[in-house]
């Protein structure tokens, strides 16, 4: 399996240099911010968003003009990658997983980024970055795998190097033998290393979020109702991370040798587990769960994990089957679930 994975040094750059890092955060913070504002002009004149080819083609433009071309002193990719950044900051405003972008500010976050042309001397303690040149840095342990990128960023007057490296691995067994089933939606995003490694299987509810944090405001022919209510709760469902959170879990998870199964979130919390009865009279409260055909009675987020839990196993069953019937197709850990 190929495994994605970044260390970060604190770097060691003389006064030229630092000066030099100090120029390149800048100059990638004022193209973010140029783009971002020419794409809210271009909306307000109701004209098309330009798309990453587009605004590269304006950065050129910005290069050869008298008054920003001080913008030449910065490696190219670095500012192509701010563009890249404005780029993923629509898509994830668009699909609703971010807040729209909004204008970076000095001393806040500053970093630019490197795609190539990155040189690691692991041994001399040192790394070459374009237009920097060798600088050295705080090796405190070893970096493993191809380098894909760098990131240089400030915090607290120091500045950093991350480095991003992909490497091929064998697939790991599973640290643990138990299953979890993830009814709640109010889990942190610490959270996903803690359940990735105390568990071998995790289930989760496939949710919709894209469609369930969409705008209730309805049209003006069909305006929504309790558009209110709908506002605070798709502000919830993008504060808490929902998709994010089941990013990171995927990945941990097959780094950790397990299996994650999302499962359908139909009548999950409707199904009695007692007597397999179904109906939405069973839940009558947002807590407490009473089937109306055998009478169990418990909380309805454990009723909703048990079922959870119990449509996991299932289809893991079948999927083990499938590949035992067939096995070029093989069954791979961390790859159960479908990629929402």
């Amino acid at each position: 399996m190929q495994r994605l994975q970044a260390y970060r040094f604190e770097l060691m750059p003389n006064g030229q240099q630092q000066r030099a890092l100090r120029s390149f955060a800048g100059s990638c913070r004022y193209v973010y911010n140029q783009a971002l504002h020419l794409q809210q002009e271009r909306y307000k004149a109701g004209e098309k968003k330009l798309g990453y080819a587009g605004l590269c083609k304006v950065l050129t433009a910005w290069k050869k003009q008298a008054e920003t071309d001080w913008l030449n002193n910065t490696p190219s990719q670095a500012l192509q990658q701010a563009l890249k950044d404005l780029e993923r900051a629509y898509k994830n405003f668009f699909e609703k997983r971010a807040d729209f972008p909004r204008f970076r500010k000095k001393g806040r976050a500053d970093s630019f980024r490197y795609p190539q042309g990155i040189q690691l001397e692991q041994g001399n303690n040192r790394i070459y970055l374009p237009k920097l040149g060798w600088v050295r840095y705080r090796n405190s342990r070893n970096v493993q795998g191809q380098v894909k990128n760098v990131t240089v960023s400030q915090s607290a007057g120091k500045w950093f190097v991350s480095i991003q490296t992909e490497r091929e691995v064998d697939q790991p067994l599973p640290k643990a033998t138990t299953a979890i089933a993830n009814a709640r939606k109010d889990f942190l995003h610490k959270a996903s290393s803690q359940i990735s490694q105390n568990h071998a299987m995790i289930v989760i509810e496939d949710l919709p979020i894209r469609n369930m944090s969409r705008s209730a405001s309805g049209t003006r022919e069909r305006p929504g109702c309790n558009v209110k209510a709908k506002s605070g709760l798709n502000r919830s469902i993008l504060d808490q991370g929902w998709g994010e959170f089941r990013r990171q879990l995927e990945y941990k998870t097959a780094w950790n040798g397990g299996w994650l199964i999302a499962v359908p979130p139909q009548h999950t919390s409707q199904t009695c587990p007692a007597c397999g009865h179904v109906s939405k009279d069973n839940r009558q409260t947002q807590a407490q769960f009473h089937c109306v055909e055998c009478g169990f009675e418990n909380h309805a987020d454990v009723v909703g994990a048990i079922n959870i839990l119990r449509a996991g196993h299932a289809r893991f069953a079948c999927e083990v089957s499938d590949a035992v019937r067939s096995p070029a197709a093989g069954t791979h850990r961390g790859e159960l679930a479908p990629v929402g």
